[in-house]
């Protein structure tokens, strides 16, 4: 068979799997969402309705829906265009510069809002940054190595987009872009001292960034013992622990719980996961992670499986920054992790997290149309060992 013809075939090939795993979560964010805002609903609008966050998810939702199968149908070569990449970057830098022409909320300026639309770029960044870092070293995949011509220029893209969010006062998602970052630059072929000075940089810059700011290291000291700071900063932690808790094996009940009736803070995004411990159970709980995991194979199935090295790359980017996303948020609620605002992908309110999500699955639903049928050696391993040889 042709190689045209075979690719044609690939072409018309969709993972359905991974396509119903994003729309199952996503249709249950949704009803969670509802579960957990429906009294919030009530107080914050005055009215009778307790429907508000819920319709405006299930907007969200569609249009999520409606964005991942339009992608899916583009051919993501459209990203490898230079006009493209750098256009998406460039509008993603000046969204996050414009956000902070705008009123501060809890004392973080992370929106965009006009006449009622609201917007998170960072949401944004989490595709830009991979389809950057995918264009830019396949296209030094000879050099990948080189200081000046590939790992320097890389440094200040990944530095330019994750510190504006970083001023945003959003460590969680500058944590999440650097995630993608060193995982998208080792499988291009990375040397691990490069990797390991970056990891240590960062490490130091955290470091900082905790140490300099009094909110931070009330935050850090609440995490190492929340319960003797449940009346301040480890308030949310014990709210969230009572809630995941009380829920057992099984779960109060869909729409039973207790904690998000102002109890637990930001029970419909930040700390939803909490709300599917307590009415769901361990059962609801796991399912969530199960089927993270599935999306997690799905994603790494497409990249493995991917026909050139820029579809790799680009799936490997966008699966990372939506499997350590998810399992930041997690890990934040049963306290394994530092208390920080950062959604859980598909299921916490919020239309810009919802949809941005939804169109990264969307590009990873066409590479995978491409896929190859069996399994090679990726040929730029082989390329970048020779350039390596050649620069030592």
């Amino acid at each position: 068979m042709a190689e045209g013809e075979k690719l044609m075939r690939d072409e018309n090939r969709t993972d359905w799997l991974m396509f119903g795993i994003a729309a199952a979560l996503a249709v249950f964010g949704a009803m969670m969402v509802y579960s957990a805002s429906a009294m919030f609903a009530l107080k914050e609008t005055e009215s009778s309705s307790q429907f508000t966050y819920f319709y405006k998810q299930v907007a969200f939702t569609v249009g999520g829906l409606a964005a991942m199968f339009l992608v899916s149908k583009i051919d993501y070569h459209i990203f490898q265009k230079p006009v493209v990449v750098y256009s998406i970057f460039a509008i993603t830098i000046v969204l996050l510069l414009a956000v902070f022409g705008f009123p501060a909320i809890n004392g973080a300026q992370r929106w965009i809002r006009i006449s009622g639309f609201s917007f998170q770029p960072s949401e944004l960044a989490k595709i830009a940054l991979p389809i950057f870092l995918a264009y830019f070293l396949t296209k030094k995949e000879d050099v990948v190595g080189d200081v000046k011509e590939t790992v320097a220029p890389s440094v200040i893209a990944l530095g330019l987009m994750a510190g504006l969010v970083f001023l945003e006062k959003d460590l969680g998602t500058t944590i999440v872009l650097c995630a993608v970052f060193s995982v998208v630059y080792f499988s291009a072929g990375a040397r691990l001292f490069h990797i390991g000075a970056l990891g240590g940089a960062l490490v130091l810059i955290g470091a900082g960034a905790i140490y300099f700011a009094p909110w931070r290291v009330a935050r850090m000291m609440a995490f190492l013992d929340p319960f003797q700071y449940a009346d301040d900063e480890g308030y949310q932690v014990v709210q969230s622990l009572y809630a995941i808790g009380s829920g057992g094996i099984f779960g109060e009940g869909f729409a039973q719980g207790h904690q998000k009736l102002f109890y637990l803070p930001y029970p419909y995004s930040d700390f939803i996961f909490s709300v599917v411990g307590e009415e769901l159970g361990l059962v609801g709980t796991l399912a969530v992670v199960v089927a993270f995991s599935f999306l997690l194979w799905r994603g790494a199935r497409a990249a493995v499986m991917a026909p050139d090295r820029f579809g790799n790359l680009l799936a490997i980017g966008i699966i990372t920054g939506i499997i350590v996303q998810a399992l930041f948020n997690i890990s934040v609620v049963i306290s394994i992790l530092p208390a920080k605002g950062i959604p859980l992908p598909f299921i916490s309110y919020g239309g810009s997290s919802v949809i941005v999500t939804m169109i990264g699955i969307g590009i990873l639903l066409n590479i995978s149309k491409f896929s190859t049928t069996d399994y090679r050696e990726p040929p730029q391993r082989k390329r970048v060992s020779r350039a390596r040889r050649r620069m030592d």
